[in-house]
């Protein structure tokens, strides 16, 4: 099959590039072709960086394009800040202009909240309408377009993908963190993130678990949330332990951020909104145990899961991860869990191939046992 996504793209900071990677080489993998149409600033094989992110012109560039690519079907990957402003109303033009030639549009839906505002509505009633399927990660995401829209035939739910990966060896001594349990904050530095309450929190954890570090690894994007900086960091350096509690900033490569993940021993996301994390997904790719705040789909993952705990209250917090910390058996039971949960649901494998299925149900040509051949 011959597939050309509509996303951003590494070495572009976004997390909508980081999933269509991992997507675009697991569709390679089972002999899949990909072709990837991006912003500027894209980079790789079959990448086609041609479009300025809000360009007036970005329908007519990116269909061009896709005319000229020729491919079964065309992928978006939607989130509202990545097709211009009205939130990404440009997307609506490239839908119609490939509907109106015939080629079938997937698109993914990565941010659904359970209401939606009125611009929200009006954006995806039509993509909705207009592409011939529909994917969100959420089961609770579905019911909410089926509630607003209707066609529920089309949207399906697959899971955000997980890396089949085992632990970087010895990660804790490449960080010169030695014989420390290690809890893990990481992510852009804004307050929807909620760092800010674990920071003031860890004092009482630190009276309670022996040997603890607070590991807080991110970066701040842009010039956003300057003063939230100023005063999370003067939080930090003025905190009784900040002798226990270690910063490393930067933007990652994907060796330095996987070793920083595997030098954890919990991962807290004290989320105050989201509709999914990509970070959870990281930490569930080395089997690391997560407690997070209480929004809709950490609760879904972790009932699925079995691979940490969600949280109402300072109290909650502080309890699982003193006794996440404390129970060596509890802390390899929630393990255990997550590479179970990784290997039987949410590996790349899986999840690859249940885009394929999703696939061959919008391909309108009968090609029968036609076999396509893409072996690059």
């Amino acid at each position: 099959m011959r597939i050309a996504f509509i996303s951003t793209y590494p070495p572009i900071e976004c997390g909508i590039a980081t999933y269509t990677s991992y997507l675009n080489d697991a569709l390679r993998k089972l002999h899949n072709e990909t072709l990837v149409i991006s912003p500027f600033g894209a980079a790789g094989e079959n990448v086609f960086p041609i479009y300025s992110r809000g360009s007036a012109y970005f329908a007519s560039e990116t269909f061009n394009i896709c005319e000229e690519i020729t491919p079964d079907l065309v992928h978006i990957q939607h989130e509202y800040g990545l097709y211009g402003p009205q939130k990404g109303v440009h997307i609506i033009e490239l839908i119609l202009r490939l509907r109106l030639v015939g080629l079938p549009v997937v698109t993914t839906l990565h941010t659904v909240y359970e209401d939606l505002n009125n611009d929200e509505q009006i954006i995806l009633r039509i993509v909705v309408d207009e592409s011939s399927a529909i994917i969100v990660h959420e089961d609770y995401q579905k019911e909410t377009l089926v509630r607003y829209f209707g066609g529920g035939e089309k949207i399906h739910v697959i899971p955000h993908g997980v890396r089949e990966l085992l632990p970087i060896p010895d990660a804790k001594e490449k960080l010169e963190i030695f014989d420390k349990q290690v809890i893990l904050l990481c992510g852009y530095f804004r307050p929807t993130k909620g760092f800010h309450k674990i920071v003031e929190w860890f004092p009482e954890i630190c009276r309670q678990v022996d040997d603890v570090i607070l590991v807080i690894a991110g970066k701040s994007r842009g010039l956003e949330f300057r003063d939230y900086q100023r005063k999370f960091f003067e939080s930090i350096n003025s905190s009784p332990v900040s002798d226990k509690i270690a910063v490393l900033r930067g933007q990652f490569p994907q060796d330095t951020f996987d070793t920083i993940v595997s030098a954890s021993d919990v991962v807290v996301l004290p989320y105050e909104i989201g509709a999914q994390s990509g970070i959870m997904a990281h930490c569930f790719a080395f089997g690391k145990p997560v407690i997070t705040s209480n929004l809709p789909a950490f609760k879904k993952t972790i009932d699925k899961s079995k691979g940490g705990f969600t949280c109402d209250t300072e109290a909650d917090y502080m309890e699982n991860i003193v006794n996440t910390l404390n129970d060596s058996n509890l802390q390899k039971m929630l393990e255990e869990n997550i590479r179970n949960y990784v290997k039987e649901k949410v590996g790349w494998s899986t999840v690859a191939q249940q885009h394929i299925e999703v696939y061959r149900s919008v391909i309108r040509v009968p090609y029968g046992n036609a076999k396509y051949v893409y072996l690059g």
